[in-house]
């Protein structure tokens, strides 16, 4: 039996347009952040991410499974940066006292101090690239339409 062909749901051109400002704000924001740290603090967006979430963990440490979901990453990517991490110092791994099968990630001293260092440039950069240019009601419309697209991604 063959497949019956639906056809596609089209963009309308307010659709259109819209995705394409997404797609260049998702990459102008992401570059000029990438680039702030990069220069001011050595750190790629995806290692402050984890020196982020490590850092407001209760103990600073969080098994690998769930540091690879809050950062919305593959294990296999996060595991790979972790281990720059942890050769740069910024965090350890070891066994999970409570699973044998689990792994800790733990942020250092020193990762600790790094993030408490990267933190308010990076803030001053993501004012200017994105809540500078909003004013409040922009703020809250954003704000709620992002939340509704997350929890759909999160829940589809």
């Amino acid at each position: 039996m063959a497949a019956r062909r639906v056809s596609p749901r089209w963009l309308t051109v307010e659709e259109q347009q819209v995705w394409r400002s997404y797609l260049d704000v998702y990459r102008l924001i992401d570059e000029r952040l990438s680039r702030q740290l990069t220069e001011d603090c050595d750190l790629s967006m995806a290692e402050y991410e984890i020196l982020v979430q490590l850092s407001e963990h209760p103990c600073r440490a969080m098994r690998m499974s769930e540091l690879a979901e809050r950062v919305v990453n593959s294990r296999s990517r996060l595991t790979h940066t972790v281990r720059r991490m942890e050769e740069g110092g910024l965090v350890t791994r070891r066994p999970c006292p409570d699973d044998g099968r689990g792994v800790l990630c733990e942020l250092t001293d020193a990762g600790m101090a790094r993030i408490v260092a990267a933190a308010p440039g990076h803030v001053e950069a993501v004012r200017r690239v994105l809540f500078d240019v909003v004013d409040a009601d922009d703020l809250q419309h954003l704000g709620a339409a992002l939340g509704r697209i997350r929890e759909g991604l999160r829940t589809g």
